[in-house]
């Protein structure tokens, strides 16, 4: 079997949120619950020809997100086409009134206070602070048990390419401490994935109350999961 075609059988064969084996008839998984997306119709063939284009998927939310933004460019069009020419039409040329003469007075200068930074006399100007870099390459801290957001799961056999963008494309995005482990390095997880999380917490309520801002950046499979060795 192809590289690709594994993708394929890796996409449509297991659940997208826990990474459950799965039946082509089934509705929900038997492991998390997870409704799980039909395997017929104009959607799981887009997904198939994405997959064996590109060899890997994001999610059947890369749909909506074009046609959102296909719509949005068309409105863009109208309006610049039917904002052009009314805008030229309604065009009129204005006369400024002449300026009259103003009295002035000599001022006395106040005294002012110091500015806040000056010294001694001297301006001084504070170091511009740098925000941390986004690479989503967030290592799990050694030896440390808690909870976080998994983003995606990806087989281990499909390769590294898949993972590394979704990381990437979620730290873009501005996700939190966004990584790729090896689940069989957790007693928690299933073996055999790359798991892309999002966020290092120490408790459940901390992670969950992340989550829907997790949603709201377009990885609307996002779930948590507690990480232990």
């Amino acid at each position: 079997m192809s590289r690709r075609r594994e993708a394929i059988a890796a996409v449509e064969g297991r659940c997208p949120r826990c990474g459950a084996p799965r039946e082509r008839t089934q509705e929900y998984c038997v492991e998390c619950g997870l409704r799980l997306p039909i395997l017929r119709g104009a959607i799981p063939a887009l997904r198939r020809g994405w997959v064996r284009r590109l060899g890997w998927y994001p999610g059947d939310w890369i749909w909506i997100s074009l046609l959102t933004l296909l719509v949005a460019a068309a409105g863009a069009a109208v309006a610049i086409v039917f904002g052009g020419g009314s805008s030229s039409a309604a065009s009129t040329t204005s006369v400024a009134p002449a300026p009259r003469p103003i009295a002035t007075t000599a001022a006395t200068p106040l005294p002012t206070a110091p500015e806040p930074g000056v010294s001694g006399g001297k301006k001084t100007t504070p170091a511009p602070s740098t925000p941390a870099p986004q690479s989503g390459r967030t290592p799990w801290p050694a030896g440390r048990n808690g909870w976080t957001i998994v983003l995606f799961s990806y087989p281990i056999t499909s390769g590294t390419a898949a993972p590394s963008s979704t990381a990437a494309r979620a730290a873009r995005a501005g996700l939190p401490e966004v990584g790729v482990i090896d689940s069989g390095q957790f007693s928690s997880l299933h073996p055999g994935y790359y798991v892309v999380f999002s966020g290092i917490y120490s408790t459940a309520s901390e992670a969950e109350a992340a989550l829907r801002s997790v949603h709201a950046a377009g990885f609307s499979s996002a779930y948590t999961r507690q990480i232990s060795r």
